[in-house]
């Protein structure tokens, strides 16, 4: 005998299978950040897989052998940003003095105007020997923390370069792969979804590449003709902050006001605030609609979501995965719904 109405029963199993999926999202989130410094690398060569694959299927159907065409690709995208960021270092050397002495000067003048006693530049110096004694521990375990984190970043990083290679030249085997672990009759299934969601990362991928060069180009000129020091180096900022969507050309943009404000003044500060609105109105309602109309489109909302909940778990990793990771968890929801959406009953 049924206890329970029908649309009870119908919302009592909705309510456990999302507490079943949460629960294992929940699992798979504490082994991830449990073992981040083997996920992360793989998830990073995947993202760097879908990005630099086209560029590998060209030379293999130009007939170079798949090793060296893998080689060859992470050959050059080493050398493209070695490069890039050697151009970006040696701008920033040239111009770091020029900024910093900006800086200065503006703090200096808040001093001036709205500084207490005690709070001036002056008075920081005079007792900047006391605070290195009382928190000099502190600044030495973070300066070996540090240390402990950029050889930790590093060591993922050529783990990922590996992982590509590896990727890319084992690319043709992955449908095999997944056929063989998929259980029973499921192998068709898994392969289109982990197709669906490939394709997805890399649309995403790809556009917001092709989109975050446009945008640096766009604002580098821009400061270039404003005279803003680090020009190059904040076009790189704006081109590493146009892969976190939002947050990102946020950041990049108010960074690169600030610096003109405190070089340049506030009316050159002012045009360069309206280079970037107006690069970010061109990224909004042409770029984006132009380049990625094709990827995985996902309502705004919803990116923001993610990027907060990439932030909460892995920091500014996981907000730059978080995007590409959704887009993909939105390919395979399609791919199931083509699959297993039943026909609506025709009328006649």
């Amino acid at each position: 005998m049924q206890l329970l109405p029908d649309p009870v029963r119908r919302l009592a199993a909705w309510c456990a299978v999302i507490l079943l999926v949460a629960g294992v999202v929940y699992a798979g989130v504490l082994l991830c950040s449990q073992f981040r410094t083997a996920v992360t690398p793989v998830l990073l060569a995947l993202l760097g897989t879908a990005l630099l694959g086209p560029l590998h299927r060209r030379l293999v159907r130009a007939g170079v052998n798949r090793s060296l065409a893998a080689g060859l690709t992470c050959v050059a995208v080493v050398a493209v940003v070695g490069g890039a960021v050697y151009i970006v270092v040696a701008a920033l050397i040239d111009t770091g003095d020029q900024i910093v002495a900006s800086l200065k000067h503006a703090a200096q003048g808040v001093a001036d105007h709205f500084g207490a006693a005690g709070t001036s530049l002056d008075d920081l110096a005079t007792h900047a020997k006391d605070l290195l004694t009382k928190f000099g521990g502190t600044a030495a375990s973070n300066v070996i923390s540090g240390v402990s984190v950029v050889g930790e970043t590093i060591a993922m990083a050529v783990l990922a370069l590996f992982l590509v290679f590896f990727f890319l030249r084992d690319s043709h085997k992955a449908a095999d792969a997944i056929r063989g672990i998929a259980p029973g009759q499921s192998g068709d299934t898994l392969e289109a979804m982990a197709r669906r969601a490939y394709e997805a990362v890399e649309g995403f991928m790809r556009g917001t590449s092709l989109i975050a060069l446009i945008d640096a180009v766009c604002i580098t000129l821009g400061l270039v003709v404003l005279d803003v020091p680090g020009a190059v180096g904040l076009g790189a900022l704006v081109f590493v902050g146009a892969f976190i969507p939002y947050l990102g050309a946020f950041i990049s943009g108010a960074v690169a006001v600030l610096v003109a404000l405190a070089d340049r003044g506030f009316v050159i500060a002012l045009w360069v605030l309206g280079v970037v609105l107006a690069v970010q109105v061109l990224e909004g309602h042409v770029l984006t609609p132009l380049i990625q109309s094709r990827t995985a489109q996902m309502h705004p909302a919803v990116v923001m979501v993610a990027i907060t909940a990439g932030a909460s778990v892995a920091g500014v990793l996981g907000m730059l995965l978080a995007v590409p990771l959704t887009a993909a968890v939105f390919g395979v929801v399609r791919e199931l719904r083509a699959r297993y959406q039943v026909p609506e009953p025709s009328d006649s």
